[in-house]
């Protein structure tokens, strides 16, 4: 078996389960925001549920609108908010605790090798990073698992995709993530579980792995998924809080397609508007001037991220008609950024920082676009309308491209800039 059916069977009380085969599964982790809870709350009480399955194992995270941006989130906040209360819900991330919720769970330990996570939004596969089987959900799945510590599945097949070779300057999780759905498409890999692997893998940081699995969806994926190694073990033994198991693909396991590339040919990657599949290497970009630079998100908000950002802008003034908006991916993030002296880069350079929040990813507030306004950013969509004005364009980069657009005001590689 593949390392997904694995723990997918052990999670079922299976000896085995192939792809395409129904199964009952037992939940480790369930999740869900302020944007999300709320319906699955309602769904809750709908059922006549009185107390959840284990309040230790079910995790709520303020992070889309807050801080509340104007009277229906902060209501949302408050119904997600009394809930935990009322359930005594053990982990509860407010403002001032919280943070994007993908940063958020692996940083805390609360996700670990072998786990099940089912979480209602669609990026929850990023924790397959640390090897665990982890999907998105609806709200109703996500009531129903809230009541029963389980959720069916149908076992997905796998898709492997090898990457040799060493990754050139510049070159990150983001960009090998965009270039797989540059190449396969936003349904290349519908409702299968992509296994990253490979020498350049082996090499990639924590961060760089959480990047590439949270874009797993973006490709149509079920879950994305490293298999745990040195690094991985590394990252959790600081972390964890419970027990956990490392699994791993067999030999002679199945897989509906192997794909392979080579790292060394791969540039710095640009996705257009308006899918994640239309990426082009940074050398085929042309002339884009943009209005805004977003870095954060759960998808490049993590300190790796800050960090390649400030070494780029540090001594750099950002362009006069462009806005660089920074979004640290939790307190922690921030709190190290502070302590490194990244955020005096950001400020001095003239961007602004927030506080953790999905805000501008979404289109929620902190950098919504205007008419015909574009817009590089870190963040994993751009499609139509999806950060403001219908009209508005999203770019979507690594940090480094986007640190390095805002200071010349139109998509560059940071070699433009002398970096």
């Amino acid at each position: 078996m593949t390392i997904t059916e694995k723990i997918l069977a052990h999670h079922a009380v299976k000896d085995s389960v192939v792809p395409g085969e129904l199964i009952m599964a037992k939940l480790d982790v369930v999740m869900a925001n302020d944007i999300t809870a709320p319906l699955g709350i309602e769904e809750y009480r709908k059922a006549g549920a009185k107390k959840v399955f284990d309040k230790d194992k079910i995790i709520l995270v303020a992070d889309h609108f807050t801080p509340n941006k104007d009277i229906k989130s902060a209501e949302q906040s408050k119904f997600m908010r009394d809930f935990a209360r009322e359930h005594e819900i053990t982990h509860f991330y407010d403002v001032g605790q919280m943070g994007i919720e993908h940063a958020l769970l692996p940083e805390q330990g609360l996700v670990l090798p072998g786990d099940a996570i089912l979480g209602a939004d669609s990026h929850t596969c990023t924790y397959g990073a640390v090897g665990a089987f982890s999907t998105g959900s609806g709200s109703t799945d996500f009531a129903a698992a809230m009541i029963t510590g389980e959720a069916w599945f149908k076992v997905p097949e796998s898709m492997k995709f090898v990457f040799n070779g060493k990754l050139n300057k510049w070159v990150g999780g983001k960009d090998l993530i965009l270039y797989i759905i540059g190449n396969i498409g936003v349904d290349g890999a519908l409702y299968r579980a992509m296994e990253f692997t490979g020498e350049s893998i082996s090499n990639l940081s924590m961060d760089g792995r959480l990047t590439m699995c949270n874009m797993a969806i973006e490709a149509g994926g079920k879950s994305g998924i490293v298999p745990p190694d040195d690094i991985t073990i590394e990252y959790i033994k600081q972390r964890a809080k419970r027990e956990y198991k490392v699994y791993a693909s067999d030999p002679d396991a199945k897989y509906c397609d192997i794909i392979e590339y080579d790292a060394r040919k791969i540039e710095p990657q640009v996705a257009f508007p308006f899918k994640p599949e239309n990426t082009k290497g940074i050398s085929e970009v042309g002339n884009v001037t943009i209005d805004q630079s977003v870095i954060g998100s759960c998808t490049n908000g993590r300190i790796e991220d800050l960090r390649i950002a400030a070494g780029i802008l540090k001594g750099k003034k950002v362009h006069p008609y462009v806005r660089l908006i920074v979004l640290p991916g939790t307190q922690n993030i921030y709190l190290q950024a502070l302590r490194e002296g990244l955020i005096e880069i950001f400020v001095e350079a003239g961007g602004v920082v927030s506080t953790p929040t999905c805000g501008p990813c979404l289109g929620g507030h902190m950098g919504v676009l205007a008419n015909g306004e574009k817009c590089i950013s870190t963040t994993n969509r751009n499609f139509r309308q999806r950060m403001g004005n219908v009209t508005s364009e999203v770019y979507l980069s690594g940090p480094a491209i986007a640190a390095a657009s805002a200071v010349l005001g139109r998509i560059v590689s940071p070699e433009e800039i002398g970096k």
